[in-house]
C-alpha cells in the first residue's frame, strides 16, 4: 500500500517530459494523451519552446488546463548567449508557458565565474516575474562536489530562482540522492521559499519513493507538494500506471 500511495503522490508531482531531438507534433500529442485523468494528472508537462502553444492547446482540448506547461531555455549545454536565452524566454512566455526551466551556465561556475550564471538567472527572473515560475537547472552531476552544488544553489537563489532542478537528463549523471540531499539541505538552511525538482534517472516508483522519503526527512511531510517538489520524468509514468493499476 505504501508503494501505491507513493505512486499517486509521485504522479501529482511529475513534470511529464518530452525533450527528444526528434520531437514533433505527433510526439507532443502522444505525451498529452498519455495522461489518464482516471488515475491522476501530473503537475506539468515539459516540452521544447516550439511546442509550448501546441501543448497548451492540447491540454485545453482535454479539459486539463490545470496542468502547467513548462519549457527549457539555454538547453541542454548551458552555453547559449544571454540575448538568445532571453529571446527564448520572452517567446515562451508569450506562447503561454507557466514555467521556465533555465540551464545555469554551470561551466562558468566551474571556471570560477559566478557572476555570469547570476546574470542569466536574474535576467530571466525579471522576465518571468508575476508570469511564470523560474526553475534553474544546475547540472549537479557535472558539478559533482557538494561545494560546487551548494555554490550553484546559492547563486541561483540569490538571483531569484523559484526552483532548483538537478539536471537536464542529457549528461551521464543526473539526479542522485546525494546531490538531492545537498540541495535540500541548502534550501533548508537558506530559509527561502525555494522549491526542488529531481530530473533524470528516476524511472520507477521505488526510486521515486527514496526521493520522497529523503525530502520528508529534511523538509517535513507538509513540504512535499507540487508547489515545492517535482520529478522531471517520462518513463516514470509507465511504472506509476502499472503500480496503481495493480493495486486497484
Amino acid at each position: 500500500m505504501a508503494l501505491y500511495e507513493d505512486a499517486k503522490l509521485a504522479l501529482s508531482l511529475m513534470d511529464l517530459t518530452s525533450l527528444n531531438e526528434n520531437d514533433n507534433e505527433h510526439a507532443i500529442k502522444s505525451l498529452i494523451h498519455s495522461i489518464n485523468p482516471d488515475i491522476g494528472v501530473p503537475a506539468a508537462v515539459c516540452v521544447y519552446p516550439q511546442f509550448v502553444s501546441l501543448a497548451k492547446w492540447l491540454l485545453e482540448e482535454r479539459n486539463l488546463t490545470h496542468v502547467n506547461v513548462a519549457t527549457v531555455t539555454n538547453f541542454p549545454g548551458g552555453r547559449q548567449s544571454l540575448k538568445s536565452v532571453l529571446a527564448q524566454t520572452e517567446q515562451a512566455l508569450c506562447d503561454g508557458a507557466n514555467e521556465i526551466d533555465l540551464v545555469l551556465p554551470y561551466q562558468q561556475l566551474i571556471a570560477g565565474d559566478p557572476e555570469t550564471p547570476w546574470q542569466y538567472v536574474n535576467s530571466s527572473k525579471v522576465l518571468c516575474k508575476d508570469k511564470a515560475k523560474l526553475k534553474v537547472i544546475i547540472e549537479s552531476g557535472v558539478l559533482a562536489t557538494d561545494t560546487l552544488i551548494t555554490q550553484a544553489c546559492e547563486v541561483a537563489v540569490l538571483a531569484g530562482a523559484d526552483f532548483i532542478k538537478t539536471s537536464t537528463g542529457k549528461v551521464p549523471i543526473n539526479a542522485t540522492l546525494n546531490s538531492t540531499r545537498t540541495i535540500l539541505n541548502y534550501i533548508k538552511r537558506s530559509g527561502k521559499d525555494v522549491s526542488f525538482k529531481a530530473a533524470g534517472g528516476v524511472k520507477t516508483v521505488a526510486q521515486a519513493s527514496e526521493y520522497l522519503h529523503l525530502a520528508e526527512q529534511i523538509m517535513g511531510r507538509q513540504w512535499i507538494n507540487a508547489t515545492h517538489f517535482r520529478f522531471g520524468a517520462s518513463s516514470l509514468l509507465t511504472d506509476i500506471h502499472e503500480t496503481i493499476g495493480t493495486a486497484r
